[in-house]
């Protein structure tokens, strides 16, 4: 199963196939097809046909209603800091197994501030799986739970700060091995929320 991944709101009924209108009310549905988290965006009309037999259906995992937000035109913006958000889904897009600590701190950062909520907790073969939402957005991320250890949870913490203060460009932010815990003490898991976290602008603040 490719559980690492964003799937962003449709931009029409998965249903009928009808445009959502900007601030039009529409829902969500996930489903588990044992290969995949699939998400189906319908319109008011075409959920309430489908609301009955949809909970039924073989793999249902969760349904919200949300209202549809036509994207903005993306503005010109001059080269700046990465910002959390912009950050994971850089490294989502990268589907690289060594960022997968790096992007589970930083949605964990992400809830803290109230720009991603979690939807659901999967248990799957080999551990945890949140599924995210970005409300303003309706994109959905997929991210396991590393199960980071307390002589984990520094190398990880660094290692995003050094991507927010330089990007992905530089060889000094290549992901740095992760240490092994050398005895049964070191074994404890770490706490959920990160320590280091950044401002409105990005940077890292210790807290």
């Amino acid at each position: 199963m490719n559980e690492w991944h964003i799937q962003s709101r449709a931009h029409a009924c998965q249903a009928c196939g009808k445009q959502f209108a900007d601030k039009q009310p529409c829902h969500t549905v996930l489903a588990d097809t044992k290969q995949d988290i699939l998400r189906l965006d319908l319109c008011e009309s075409c959920w309430k046909g489908e609301a009955d037999g949809a909970r039924d259906r073989k793999g249902f995992i969760s349904h919200w209603h949300g209202v549809y937000e036509a994207p903005p035109a993306a503005p010109q913006e001059p080269i700046r800091k990465e910002n959390a958000e912009s950050l994971l889904r850089k490294l989502m897009e990268r589907n690289d197994p060594k960022n997968v600590a790096a992007s589970f701190i930083l949605a964990v950062m992400l809830e803290r501030k109230r720009i991603l909520k979690v939807k659901e907790q999967l248990q799957r073969e080999g551990g945890r799986v949140f599924v995210y939402e970005q409300p303003r957005t309706g994109d959905i991320f997929t991210i396991p739970d590393p199960n980071l250890q307390l002589n984990q949870l520094e190398v990880v913490q660094r290692h995003v700060a050094e991507l927010l203060e330089h990007g992905l460009t530089s060889p000094a932010t290549e992901p740095a091995a992760i240490p092994t815990p050398d005895n049964p003490a070191d074994t404890e898991r770490a706490p959920t929320e990160p320590i280091t976290d950044t401002d409105a602008a990005g940077e890292p603040v210790a807290r």
